[in-house]
């Protein structure tokens, strides 16, 4: 999931730069979207109350 994050933040800084400001927003907004998931993920591992067995 890190590696999509990423890549997410790497097509939006190129856009930006270009001028695509609606690719550059889709891409921030989908990397915004996996941070806010995977931090929850980790929060759960962390609390116990899910495990990866």
């Amino acid at each position: 999931m890190i590696k999509w994050i990423l890549i997410l933040l790497i097509v939006a800084a190129a856009a930006s730069l270009l001028g695509m400001p609606a690719l550059a927003g889709a891409a921030a907004t989908g990397a915004r979207i996996l941070i806010g998931i995977a931090l929850i993920l980790f929060l759960l591992l962390v609390l116990g109350v899910f495990a990866l067995t």
